[in-house]
């Protein structure tokens, strides 16, 4: 079985051209896959299949082999995946767990649009919302020196989530519209370089809590991404992009 490796500021993804539908889907398959020790090693597996309507679908897995939310830097991936197996040219639209999306393309960027946002639910100590992935949003005061799994861990589980859990984002304003920020991720159950729902998350939180405009500059432990977005008198988001790197690592042959 042939695939591929990218990676969108350390987020890494194996990508399978599923065209022909002949991928046999199990969690238990797709989770030794994305085993670092035993597998390929990822923080997801991403099957690119056709759709009548669209340029391509997306199917998206968590490294636990179970099918998963919608993921940003994973849809920033396969948007790159497709446009180097000559799918389209420039811009793109498919569907993805969420419904559809639509993308651009440029030699050293990936612009994804992300799906409307209605509101925040604001907490007293942290921020609630969901960016095609459910999203628990704190702003701290020294996020480089967090222990994130130690803290993020309880989060994910926590009963006020049930019964599907959170991701778990922690931020730190490091300009006027910038953020560092790392995450706790469900489904990979720890944290990744770098989570594309989240940092979009992450990002209007910002906005409203710390008064930051469009776009937010966003540094993560893989590298640094953008978020623009339009604030509506509503208290939602429209025109949201997710902005960044999308890069091929390798590819290579396994025995399913």
């Amino acid at each position: 079985m042939d695939f591929f490796k990218y990676q969108g500021t350390g987020n890494d993804f194996i990508l399978i051209d599923d065209r022909d539908e002949t991928f046999p889907v199990s969690q238990e398959l797709i989770a030794r896959l994305c085993h670092r020790r035993f597998g390929i090693g990822a923080d997801g597996l991403i099957l690119l299949r056709t759709h009548p309507d669209y340029d391509f679908r997306m199917i998206y897995f968590n490294a636990d082999g179970a099918e998963g939310s919608m993921c940003g830097n994973g849809g920033r991936c396969i948007v790159r995946f497709a446009h180097d197996l000559g799918l389209f040219e420039s811009e793109t639209r498919f569907l993805a767990v969420d419904g559809e999306h639509t993308a651009a393309v440029t030699e050293q960027e990936v612009s994804l649009k992300m799906n409307e946002i209605s509101g925040i639910e604001q907490h007293p100590d942290y921020a609630f919302l969901n960016t095609g992935s459910p999203h628990f949003v704190k702003v701290v005061e020294d996020v480089e020196s967090m222990d994130v799994v130690a803290e993020g861990r309880p989060v994910r589980y926590d009963d006020r989530f049930a019964p599907g859990g959170t991701n778990a984002n922690f931020i730190e304003p490091i300009g006027a519209n910038a953020l560092f920020v790392r995450t706790y991720e469900r489904g990979v159950e720890d944290e990744t370089y770098s989570c594309g729902t989240g940092v979009t998350a992450s990002a209007l939180v910002a906005h409203q809590q710390l008064g930051m405009n469009s776009p937010v500059s966003i540094q993560t432990i893989g590298g640094n991404l953008r978020v623009s977005f339009v604030a509506n008198s509503d208290g939602g988001f429209s025109d949201l992009y997710l902005i960044g790197p999308a890069v091929r690592v390798y590819e290579g042959s396994v025995n399913a």
